[in-house]
């Protein structure tokens, strides 16, 4: 009797292991293949900014632009190894200027041993080149994610022509749709509170100061100052043009990721490869 229970127990125990064993060769499958679905995402849309970004150097850096803006972002990155492709293995360009809109555009340009500019010699920029966190049908940009709005928005202000580089999933009828994070606000560190509490007034939803994820405290961008997020309210009609007005004239604003009627074209990368372009 003794021994039919010892049996059993071993076997219940064999049977318990062998569905915790089964479980975990499962779960750790399913997570290999999550993770390599993630990176076969990952690859292709970085061929498809690749895709949009070379196609529209191609199209609108010619020899007759003198003064080039350079924005910041990944997408970016592959415009300007277009345009060092073209300088160094082409021989073209060779007299182009490239204005950079922040730390990391200044880098890229000195990087690829372009011509560095600045806004103090070259104020009249030709076409400047940038990015979007989320873009919608009216042509209205999310921009600033990476922290860089105000230097961003001051170069494509200054550009005859502000073309936008981005892949396929920055492409909506109405912003929130892709870009869930909100629209970053470049403040005064000093007025942050009462800014976030006015914006929230105005316009409803949530304003958050961004926290740094390696360094303790908030985020500070390259000219010193905070960054609040705005989560405006998804479902709601806004004016964009009058939020982004009445926004910057809240004493402490610096800028707003909101870019409306700048763009001129933007080049979407597709997920087959192709470019879709929207016109202004």
């Amino acid at each position: 009797m003794l021994s039919g229970f010892l049996r059993r127990g071993v076997q219940r125990a064999r049977f318990t292991f062998t569905k915790q064993l089964g479980e975990d060769l499962l779960s750790g499958a399913a997570a290999a293949l999550h993770t390599q679905i993630r990176k076969m995402d990952d690859i292709a849309l970085d061929a498809a900014k690749k895709t949009a970004a070379r196609t529209a150097v191609d199209q609108w850096v010619t020899e007759d632009t003198k003064i080039l803006g350079i924005g910041s972002g990944s997408t970016v990155v592959y415009a300007v190894q277009r345009i060092a492709e073209r300088v160094w293995k082409e021989g073209e360009l060779t007299d182009l200027i490239c204005v950079p809109s922040s730390y990391q555009a200044r880098h890229l340009i000195l990087d690829y041993n372009l011509n560095l500019g600045d806004l103090d010699r070259n104020p009249n920029i030709d076409v400047a080149i940038d990015g979007a966190d989320e873009v919608d049908r009216h042509m209205v940009l999310i921009k600033g994610g990476g922290g860089c709005l105000l230097q961003e928005k001051v170069v494509a202000s200054c550009a005859k022509h502000f073309i936008v580089v981005a892949d396929y999933t920055k492409n909506s009828i109405r912003l929130g749709e892709q870009w869930c994070r909100g629209v970053p606000i470049e403040v005064a560190p000093m007025a942050y509170v009462p800014i976030k509490l006015h914006i929230e007034a105005l316009f409803g939803g949530e304003a958050s100061l961004r926290m740094a994820k390696v360094k303790a405290g908030p985020i500070v961008t390259d000219n010193g100052n905070f960054l609040l997020d705005w989560k405006f309210i998804a479902n709601r009609e806004y004016d964009w043009d009058e939020v982004n007005r009445a926004i910057t004239l809240i004493p402490g604003v610096l800028e707003t990721g909101l870019f409306v009627n700048m763009a001129h074209k933007c080049y979407y990368g597709m997920a087959n490869g192709t470019v879709k372009v929207q016109n202004k």
